[in-house]
């Protein structure tokens, strides 16, 4: 996934909004994407806002690196014929499903995350069943580090210039086969998240009630963790379970008169802001790949 992280400069009524679950309050979608209005609705107040459907639609890569399965279809594959030829550039990837190891204990969950050849993961897409347990991701691979071509498939997009200072702390990449999760966390600078091919739900909360849910489970596992980085214990395990549970589960609806925090659902092209301190988790829903 293409996430776009920015200084904060300090960016953030057009009214038609999206949610999959209810229960969430909707995040506004803009009906205005030009860079004035997204700087007084959304990056000045700090709130999240998912911009104008399609947006970003004609951001190269969404073309170049990512085909439909089938003509005309929804679900996507990756275009190993254009991706192949920077197969040798070296990206993490993070191996996730059920632990093979002898000494492990039966049905027990594996992580890893190493640095790989891309040409592994290309691989691995190509060839994976739907219904794998074991699975590769393509996780936060930084832009900067890749091959010049793929780099100009990813410009930096003008509402990211305009709206605020126009300085960049980093753009990461996210690929995988849906499903997939990332855990509950907060960034240190404002979002701009971009959905490249595939769908995906994300869910974010205000600072304090994001700290109150992080916390809460850290507590009833005793243990203090941090929420800064994508770190094992996220990943696997009772953290990972109980995590989930809090953000995804039944219980994510009762705190707040039943409205806890805020959802959108991402398609192809769509960018949703995320501000500055806001927690969120992000599920790959759907078939086929999902890249952001």
């Amino acid at each position: 996934m293409l996430l776009r992280t920015i200084r904060p400069s300090r960016w953030a009524n057009g009214i038609h909004s999206y949610s999959v679950d209810a229960t969430f309050r909707q995040v506004t979608v803009l009906d205005d994407g030009s860079a004035d209005a997204f700087r007084q609705i959304a990056f000045l107040p700090a709130v999240p806002a998912v911009l104008p459907r399609g947006h970003f639609s004609q951001l190269p890569a969404l073309k170049s690196w990512f085909i439909p399965q089938h003509t005309g279809g929804e679900v996507f594959k990756l275009n190993y014929g254009y991706l192949h030829p920077y197969g040798e550039t070296i990206v993490p990837l993070e191996l996730t499903g059920d632990s093979h190891a002898s000494t492990s204990k039966c049905g027990e969950e594996m992580f890893q995350h190493f640095r790989a050849p891309f040409s592994l993961f290309l691989d691995w897409t190509r060839s994976a069943r739907p219904d794998t347990k074991d699975r590769l991701y393509l996780a936060q691979a930084q832009v900067m580090e890749l091959p010049k071509k793929l780099k100009d498939d990813l410009p930096v997009p003008d509402l990211v210039a305009k709206a605020g200072k126009g300085d960049i702390y980093d753009t990461n990449i996210w690929i995988g086969l849906a499903p997939t999760y990332t855990p509950l966390h907060r960034d240190p600078n404002p979002n701009l998240f971009v959905q490249l091919a595939g769908k995906k739900v994300v869910r974010l909360f205000k600072p304090e009630i994001g700290a109150d849910i992080f916390n809460k489970v850290q507590a009833k596992l005793g243990r203090g963790g941090s929420a800064a980085f994508r770190g094992e214990e996220m990943m696997k395990g009772e953290e990972k379970g109980v995590l989930e549970t809090e953000v995804w589960g039944d219980q994510a609806r009762v705190l707040n008169g039943g409205m806890k925090g805020y959802e959108a659902q991402l398609e192809r092209g769509d960018g949703l802001f995320i501000p500055q301190g806001w927690w969120h988790s992000v599920k790959g829903i759907g078939q086929g790949i999902t890249g952001s």
